[in-house]
């Protein structure tokens, strides 16, 4: 097996172990990069000289005794909406371009301080307003959308061209490309990572999370990222939460709820059988399967959409009203019809909020973790518009990718998502794990057992060569 190919577990075990160098890991990842990108482009930049004198200091470190753990020389991709002092932001928009950030972001802080070693910065939907990030291409199918908003991440992970990336959710953008591209994408609690230093979507639904190839590997790097931080007004005093053991697989006891509404509404046949079969193998491992009715589901759409459109809009105003023309065109129809929603349409989704809020948390009070799927379909083809369901609804795509994934961005509660299968055409389907505020170590302990259980090994990297 090629270095690029392990697992972040793998890699720091191996490194741990004297039995691999962060030299010669970052070289074969950056040689994966030169093998792949072309076909793939995941990154806007790869900072290819400093990533390898960041793994020969971290190589020097560890002979030296001063192993900072698990991270220390792992190769990583950071989302281009993450500051690295000296590094363009571009946001992949001409808005920012001649843009170079002054400070590194606290999560880039975080990750350069436990050694990780930084690739470059990966492509995102433009602003992270958009569901499909059209610069870059699936893994499995360069014909079809990588997902978004953080798709450049997951691409990344996926072909093996970074051991780990960080992404960021506001409505599925950790989730959906993660689950479109077969690896782990995990949104935390809300403010249990600082967002300092990340650019906002929409303030009161982004959150910024691991992608990996494993559950374990998403766990390591959640430890490294979780600690309290004045400088995010919404950030948590929380506590480093444990990582699953590598043998723990029993769940006896743990309740699973299983929607009986709305997650499996307007669902294809095959994202369908490959969810109810992996919740089947929970049941197998000892979990009470409990069905549960998802409250307030004919709001979910409305409220999402009346926080983030208004609240991305505040957020672009002065450049909305100045270079106009710099925007995509997507990502501008959605700026300026931010402007028509009335400060009373943002009040009654604040209000909503709240109330779909106290609805889930007394829902999690009769189960542990929520399972259900994480998008309602595969990776579409590149360029398609719409979805047409059997019921005879027709859907945008972005709709159809933001649906199931909203939820836990209204409520801040953790979710996990996980590959469970691949549909005929051999495309990765995805299942979520949604658990109680704080829930982080539960819905990785879930998610874990069934990993260690599913034949295969998920997260391979995809593309051939």
């Amino acid at each position: 097996m090629r270095p690029f190919e392990l697992t972040l577990a793998e890699a720091a075990d191996a490194v741990a172990n004297g039995e691999l160098s962060p030299v010669e890991l970052t070289g074969s990842v950056l040689e994966r990069i030169d093998a792949v990108e072309e076909r793939l482009g995941a990154y806007v930049a790869v900072t290819d000289e400093a990533a390898r004198r960041s793994a020969a200091l971290a190589e020097h470190e560890i002979a030296a005794g001063r192993y900072r753990g698990p991270l220390h020389g792992m190769p990583f991709g950071l989302k281009d909406l993450i500051d690295v002092a000296g590094l363009p932001t571009t946001a992949s928009s001409r808005v920012r371009e001649g843009h170079a950030a002054q400070a590194d972001s606290a999560v880039t802080r975080s990750l350069l301080d436990a050694g990780a070693v930084l690739l470059g910065k990966t492509h995102t939907h433009e602003f992270a307003y958009g569901l499909t990030t059209p610069q870059t291409r699936n893994a499995w199918d360069q014909g079809r959308v990588a997902g978004g908003s953080s798709g450049g991440s997951a691409v990344a992970v996926a072909a093996g061209a970074a051991t780990f990336a960080l992404g960021t959710d506001t409505g599925g953008s950790i989730r959906v490309p993660a689950a479109l591209n077969g690896v782990v994408g995990l949104k935390p609690t809300y403010g249990l990572i600082s967002r300092h230093g990340v650019t906002s979507l929409s303030w009161s639904l982004d959150h910024v999370g691991p992608l990996t190839r494993t559950v374990r590997d998403a766990a390591l790097v959640l430890s490294a990222l979780v600690g309290h931080d004045a400088q995010d007004p919404a950030g948590l005093g929380a506590a480093r939460p444990g990582h699953p053991l590598p043998g723990e697989r029993d769940l006896t006891g743990l309740r699973v709820g299983v929607p009986a509404n709305y997650y499996f509404d307007r669902v294809s046949p095959e994202v369908e059988t490959a969810v109810r079969r992996a919740i089947a193998q929970l049941s197998d491992l000892g979990a009470d399967l409990v069905e549960v009715e998802i409250p307030m589901a004919r709001y979910i759409q409305a409220t999402q959409w009346g926080l983030m459109v208004p609240e991305a809009t505040a957020y672009h105003e002065r450049a909305l009203r100045s270079v106009p023309e710099l925007y995509g065109p997507d990502v501008r129809v959605l700026l300026e019809a931010g402007e028509l929603l009335s400060a009373g349409d943002y009040l009654r989704a604040q209000r909503a909020r709240t109330l779909m809020r106290q609805e889930w948390a007394r829902l999690l009070e009769q189960v542990d973790v929520i399972a259900a799927p994480t998008v309602p379909m595969t990776a579409a083809e590149a360029g398609q518009d719409t979805v047409a369901w059997p019921d005879g609804t027709t859907e945008s795509v972005s709709d159809t990718y933001v649906r199931l994934s909203a939820p836990a961005n209204i409520t801040g509660l953790p979710a996990l998502t996980l590959p469970v299968g691949r549909d005929r055409g051999g495309l990765p389907i995805g299942m979520q794990l949604m658990g109680p505020p704080m829930g982080e170590a539960r819905v990785l302990r879930v998610g874990h057992a069934y990993e260690s259980v599913r034949s295969g090994r998920g997260g391979q990297a995809a593309v051939t060569g």
